[in-house]
């Protein structure tokens, strides 16, 4: 997936943005991992705290107590933040609860929101991945980045 992406955004000449919260650099990982990423993949956020969403991404904290961290409008509010404050064309945010602890019958462990970016237009939906934490998170960072080609495509 990655390999098909970091194609896609050489030709188009755009860069990448992640902010990353429950994959914990996961996708930025996985982008690095390609030899010459640095042509296409600008910079990772990972937002672990909600200070840390507010403070490098600029997510309003009213936007969190309100709506809680793991929620539509700060996964929208990260992707945004992330082309904010970088140079990238394209983001990707993620925020959920991978577990094995931290989830409710609102938000069971497994629920993700995620944020795509692309060119200013803002996407964004919500999944609930089964399995344990490290199942979670690889689902996570799949789905994110199959979307985030999608998009770009469709753009």
């Amino acid at each position: 997936m990655c390999g098909l992406l970091a194609d896609f955004l050489q030709r188009k000449h755009w860069l990448m943005a992640s902010a990353e919260s429950c994959t914990g650099g996961l996708i930025a990982g996985a982008c690095t991992d390609l030899a010459g990423s640095s042509n296409w993949f600008e910079r990772g956020f990972v937002t672990y705290s909600n200070e840390a969403k507010t403070g490098m991404l600029g997510v309003d904290a009213a936007l969190i107590a309100q709506h809680g961290a793991v929620s539509e409008p700060v996964a929208r509010a990260m992707a945004e933040g992330a082309l904010v404050h970088s140079r990238a064309q394209v983001s990707v945010a993620v925020t959920g609860i991978a577990g094995p602890t931290g989830g409710s019958a609102a938000k069971p462990v497994g629920t993700v929101w995620f944020g795509w970016c692309v060119q200013g237009q803002v996407t964004s939906e919500v999944r609930r991945f089964d399995g344990d934490r490290a199942t979670v998170r690889a689902a996570a960072v799949r789905h994110a980045l199959r979307r985030l080609l999608a998009l770009a495509l469709a753009a």
